[in-house]
């Protein structure tokens, strides 16, 4: 996949466990969903898990490729939480985070949020411009929220 190729993304099924839970444990290590919890995200309520590939041949064409890229998003209310973004390595600085991102923030104002959460590692300086530069300003910081000690800070940006 190339940088001026966007990815093509779809709604998680039930096929693509396996490979998010692969993403999952090779991005977040000891912080990474089970099995059964990725599962869990693709029916829960309120919950949508959006997935980029390498597209076939063209604007809505169907993937070409595995997974490379996801984002699981809850909704209650007014209140949006990006529970989880997360690219694998090969597939980094091509736009599918930002493509992932742009999508779950279409979903959440459909579904009449105002707002959208997310908690990003203090420390994942990467992470952190990403989000500044898609407008998201920190509301707060946990303090060792994180399983190996480092602070999550808790970034918003109104829809």
């Amino acid at each position: 996949m190339s940088a001026g190729e966007p990815p093509a993304l779809r709604i998680a099924r039930p096929a693509d466990v396996s490979r998010l839970v692969a993403l999952e444990a090779a991005l977040f290590g000891v912080d990474a969903w089970s099995a059964d919890l990725v599962a869990e995200e693709l029916t829960g309520p309120g919950r949508t898990v959006v997935v980029a590939a390498p597209p076939a041949g063209g604007p809505g064409t169907p993937s070409a490729g595995p997974v490379v890229g996801y984002a699981v998003l809850g909704v209650a209310g007014d209140v949006a939480d990006l529970l989880r973004i997360g690219v694998a390595p090969e597939a980094r600085r091509t736009g599918v985070a930002t493509a992932l991102l742009a999508a779950v923030l279409d979903v959440a104002r459909q579904a009449g949020a105002e707002r959208l959460l997310l908690e990003v590692a203090a420390g994942n300086a990467g992470a952190v411009a990403f989000y500044a530069h898609a407008g998201f300003a920190e509301i707060h910081r946990r303090p060792r929220y994180y399983r190996d000690g480092s602070d999550a800070l808790v970034l918003q940006r109104e829809l």
